[in-house]
């Protein structure tokens, strides 16, 4: 992948979130631990994090977990709340930032290997990442390409608010909802980003 295509980031929150992570920034699994707060995580998948270590680096849940695109699996298995879901931008500067680390694909996935940052874009699979559909008559190759569609960007700790651009949300009418929570984040219709 070419660093040029890496525009920004995504992080998917509930809005409910929204005021935290404009206060807080946005927090690694353990961290955000110690605040009040709503999740849209799958406990299955999150029961695969658990323990789970970075190869040469710290566990997978002391790390916040940025998308390359929110259209994901996760987006879609989560389609059904989508009104009540803001994705968070961020710059992709946060590439950057010491100590980030790139997963080819779902950090949680066996078969995902961890790349320092910012190096490790070359390795990653730039029409898989941000493809619109990973649909496949190969089961295993639809197992793949979903898995390498959820590519993460992993970074220690905390991402501070300075690297918030802003925030998509499905409809016209949700955009009201994020302005009540944060009005600080410009709020942008993106409907695509949310199977629309």
């Amino acid at each position: 992948m070419e660093r040029g295509r890496v525009n920004e980031l995504h992080y998917m929150t509930p809005i409910a979130n929204l005021a935290s992570i404009v206060h807080y920034g946005l927090l690694s699994h353990h961290r955000a631990a110690e605040v009040p707060h709503d999740s849209i995580a799958d406990p299955s998948v999150q029961g695969n994090r658990v323990g789970k270590r970075v190869p040469n680096g710290r566990l997978l849940h002391d790390y916040v977990n940025l998308y390359f695109d929110a259209r994901n699996a996760m987006m879609y298995r989560r389609r059904n709340v989508r009104s009540t879901i803001a994705v968070l931008r961020v710059s992709s500067a946060v590439l950057d930032m010491p100590g980030v680390v790139l997963s080819d694909g779902n950090a949680a996935s066996g078969a995902t290997q961890f790349l320092p940052c910012p190096a490790g874009l070359a390795a990653l699979n730039q029409e898989r990442v941000y493809t619109d559909d990973w649909d496949h008559s190969d089961p295993w190759i639809k197992q793949e390409q979903k898995r390498q569609r959820c590519a993460e960007v992993l970074v220690p700790d905390r991402v501070g608010p300075e690297h918030f651009i802003g925030c998509y949300v499905c409809t016209n009418q949700v955009v009201a909802n994020c302005a009540t929570v944060a009005a600080e984040l410009a709020v942008e219709v993106n409907a695509h980003v949310f199977f629309q």
